[in-house]
């Protein structure tokens, strides 16, 4: 898309500093990428929880949930998963700017596409989190059903079956959910979060 150059970036007095400030954290996107049925939003559920039971202020975007309202014009080929991303990586970015902990839970199975996200967000306030689940586990959990239906023809474009995912090569935390359980893999992660820094 060609920018408009009469659109001009409006100045605020009131920053994302200022609004971190206020909340006594650090405002940051935690992004949560794996495999369909890796466990994904059930630890970014239980990061937000604590988070909250801790005073924190946050938001959780689920990609289900987005695929309802701001991205249910999109559906699975290559082009509109990219978009599903750049959308999501926008949002994140104003939550971010709000103060807010934002975490994001997608497949996002594109190098490309998660390294367009940690751009615009910016890598210090990036989290790539990746959910390690073998495809075998994933399929066999199919918490969903969708695994059956890409495998009988009935949902193309599935990620791990007639579409890639592209391991992440140095994700922030990288967690294999067949040897970590969802509270363990939660307390890692909140742990990680006091060793960085964003919270006191």
């Amino acid at each position: 898309m060609t920018p408009n150059h009469d659109i001009h970036w409006q100045q605020t007095d009131i920053d994302r500093h200022a609004r971190s400030l206020i909340k006594l954290q650090t405002s940051c996107v935690l992004w949560f990428t794996g495999l369909s049925g890796a466990g994904k939003s059930t630890i970014a559920n239980l990061v937000e929880k604590r988070l909250h039971a801790m005073g924190r202020h946050t938001y959780l975007l689920d990609g289900d949930n987005i695929r309802h309202g701001l991205n249910r014009d999109l559906g699975f080929s290559n082009a509109d998963r990219s978009e599903n991303i750049r959308r999501v990586a926008e949002v994140s970015r104003l939550m971010m700017d709000a103060g807010l902990i934002v975490l994001a839970s997608f497949i996002s199975p594109f190098s490309a596409e998660r390294r367009i996200a940690r751009d615009m967000v910016g890598t210090n306030e990036f989290v790539e989190i990746f959910i390690q689940t073998p495809l075998s586990v994933a399929e066999q959990r199919d918490p969903k059903g969708l695994y059956k239906k890409a495998r009988d023809g009935n949902f193309r474009n599935f990620t791990g079956i007639d579409s890639p995912y592209e391991i992440p090569e140095s994700p922030e935390i990288s967690i294999d959910t067949t040897s970590c359980m969802p509270h363990e893999s939660c307390e890692r992660i909140v742990n990680y979060l006091l060793s960085i820094g964003i919270m006191q």
